[in-house]
């Protein structure tokens, strides 16, 4: 499991980094439930997103479609959260 690591925030904002805005397209395949992966961007990775559209659809408690979501992040933070995503959603 990757857990954030808050003296790797505070770094970034002594030095400057900028935060990069992203148009992150993720497809659900059963996998991961919709409302446990918003919530884990949120609070393990604490990536701020809007989403801006969801086509989810349930199928015997499993969640199929696609999820677009803005997010303003850190480039070293989004690496991070592909790992997860690519771990956690790929076949």
């Amino acid at each position: 499991m990757i857990t954030p690591n808050p003296g790797l925030q505070v770094l970034q904002n002594a030095l400057n980094l900028s935060k990069k805005e992203l148009l992150v397209e993720i497809e659900l395949n059963g996998k991961m439930k919709f409302e446990h992966l918003m919530n884990t961007i949120y609070h393990q990775f604490g990536i701020c997103h809007k989403v801006l559209s969801a086509n989810v659809e349930y199928i015997n408690g499993r969640n199929f479609g696609t999820v677009q979501l803005y997010i303003n992040v850190y480039p070293d933070d989004f690496e991070q959260l592909e790992f997860f995503l690519n771990k956690k959603i790929s076949f």
